[in-house]
């Protein structure tokens, strides 16, 4: 699971507890303005093919950096249908499929920030 922290127009995704050791990364930062799109993450969806550290256990943990075909996607998710998927542009990582407490009040925060 992860925390995503608003501090201006700079969004913090820390990841917390043992997913940090799964994960191999604690935090990523970037621009609200990177953002192209929000949504809940599918329940099917998967990363793509070379993990770059990480964890993989199909349908069970997918937990750090994923690389294929022209993408770099963060994820940190137990596939149950809690995650988000922010999709990125003009930052190191194309994709982030996260889960959260709350993904409506997640979203909800992202999308209201973004618009300000």
């Amino acid at each position: 699971m992860v925390e995503l922290e608003l501090t201006g127009t700079t969004v913090t995704v820390r990841v917390l507890g043992v997913h940090r050791l799964l994960a191999l990364r604690d935090q990523i930062s970037f621009d609200l303005s990177h953002i192209t799109h929000l949504q809940r993450a599918e329940v099917d969806l998967r990363p793509p093919w070379v993990r770059a550290p990480g964890t993989f256990f199909p349908g069970v943990i997918a937990a750090g950096t994923f690389r294929g075909k022209g993408r770099k996607e963060f994820w940190d998710t137990m596939f149950d249908g809690a995650a988000v998927r922010i999709e990125l542009a003009g930052t190191d990582f194309t994709r982030l499929v996260l889960d959260v407490a709350d993904t409506d009040a997640v979203l909800g925060r992202l999308r209201s920030a973004r618009a300000a």
